[in-house]
């Protein structure tokens, strides 16, 4: 007779962990993503049409710049004033409103009628975006199993470079037939979403448990004896922040000036493709790494092998090979990223979770404001050679980042709630 056959575990993949969320869970983590995903395709928009704005205010692209400037200075206000909502009133409706502001203030920007105007509406634009990622990164982290957040964390960072994709896309399907502005009108369409968040995507039982606790604390009490804490993570998210946008925001410009290859062109749409292909492979592989490893050392291993991947990036000389330097390079930048939504939350108290990574981050932005400037002055003072300013910046910033991610501390697998230890 033979014997019945045993039973076997389904192998293990690195999306595994998904299979660990039940139904609600994972409308909740696609929302997160898809949150973060359409507020980064509405700040992208502006990165692909720096030129076409400095011609039609005849200005100098530098000057257009301070437009993502604003944008980024701004996002801490908003992380602060949504942040501390969202610990009062609920992850969910504070979500929900963030999403729908940030795409009026899109929409508006496409009839500002002028230069001045346009960057009023970039700043009113960067306090709404500053909102989102901290309340749909703890929305998710609360909701979801420990053992799942390395991976749904990569997951959820990489609705950044999906939103790039999908700036890119918009971009070279689009910017020829309805022009700058006309992207500005597609970018209100995330306001959508918030029909979806609405009918699927619970609240957070961590905030519902604290709610049925009693009182909240203050930021000020909550935050006792986690200043040094807060002020160490704001200068990591700074390094974090002038590693992604510095190796971002001005490359549509780098290949416009340095490779004459047209905004709106099918080479120009491939090479930032596989920019984005990279990070998404990256947050998805290094945040499931993390797991394993450790958040800190699965940033610093990302950071430090972006180096040898510049000159590849900036000067392979060909399409294959500036392809391969595209997709490579955010392999490691956004795989570094990929770690962080879980690792800030983590180390977050309790009551000020949906304030303090948030808030965090956006410092974080705020004293990153000045890379794409910055890049375009060093570009200036190189004869305009932004493959020399790209390149210099992410190696200096890929060794402050690991210095800084190795030096911190690190709560992998804590509870959150009253399981937290």
């Amino acid at each position: 007779m033979l014997a019945s056959p045993i039973p076997t575990e389904p192998p293990m993949t690195l999306l595994s962990p998904l299979r660990e969320l039940d139904h609600a869970q994972r409308h909740t983590v696609l929302a997160s993503f898809l949150g973060w995903t359409l507020d980064a395709f509405d700040y992208f928009l502006l990165t692909f049409v720096i030129v076409a704005i400095s011609k039609e205010f005849g200005v100098e692209k530098a000057e257009v710049t301070y437009g993502l400037f604003l944008t980024l200075a701004a996002r801490p206000l908003g992380a602060l004033l949504f942040g501390r909502l969202a610990d009062r009133f609920g992850r969910r409706p504070i979500l929900m409103i963030d999403v729908i502001l940030f795409s009026v203030f899109e929409l508006a920007t496409a009839f500002a009628p002028s230069l001045t105007a346009l960057l009023v509406l970039r700043f009113l634009f960067g306090i709404a975006m500053g909102g989102e990622w901290g309340i749909g990164a703890s929305l998710a982290m609360e909701s979801i199993p420990p053992k799942t957040r390395g991976l749904v964390s990569g997951l959820l960072q990489s609705g950044y470079p999906c939103g790039f994709f999908l700036g890119a896309l918009a971009n070279w399907l689009l910017v020829d037939h309805i022009g700058w502005r006309g992207l500005f009108v597609v970018g209100a369409l995330p306001a959508l979403l918030v029909l979806y968040i609405r009918r699927k995507v619970p609240e957070s039982p961590v905030w519902r448990e604290h709610q049925r606790n009693g009182p909240r604390p203050g930021v000020l009490e909550s935050m006792r004896g986690h200043w040094k804490l807060a002020l160490y993570l704001m200068l990591l998210m700074a390094a974090f922040n002038m590693f992604s946008h510095g190796s971002q925001d001005m490359y549509p410009t780098f290949l416009q000036t340095n490779l004459q290859i047209p905004a709106g062109s099918g080479t120009a749409f491939l090479l930032t493709a596989l920019l984005n292909l990279g990070a998404l492979a990256g947050g998805l592989y290094f945040g499931a790494l993390s797991e394993r490893i450790g958040r800190r050392r699965a940033m610093v291993i990302a950071a430090l092998l972006a180096i040898p991947v510049i000159p590849l990036w900036m000067y392979g000389g060909s399409l294959l090979l500036l392809g391969l330097g595209a997709f490579l390079i955010q392999v490691m930048v956004q795989g570094a990223w990929g770690v962080v939504p879980t690792h800030l939350n983590e180390l977050a108290p309790d009551h000020v979770r949906g304030t303090l990574p948030g808030f965090a981050y956006q410092m974080g932005n705020l004293l990153a404001a000045i890379t794409a400037t910055a890049q375009s002055w060093i570009a200036h003072r190189h004869g305009g050679d932004f493959a020399f300013a790209m390149s210099l910046w992410i190696a200096a910033v890929a060794v402050v980042l690991a210095a800084l991610a190795w030096l911190g501390p690190e709560a992998r697998g804590v509870g959150f709630g009253r399981s937290r230890s």
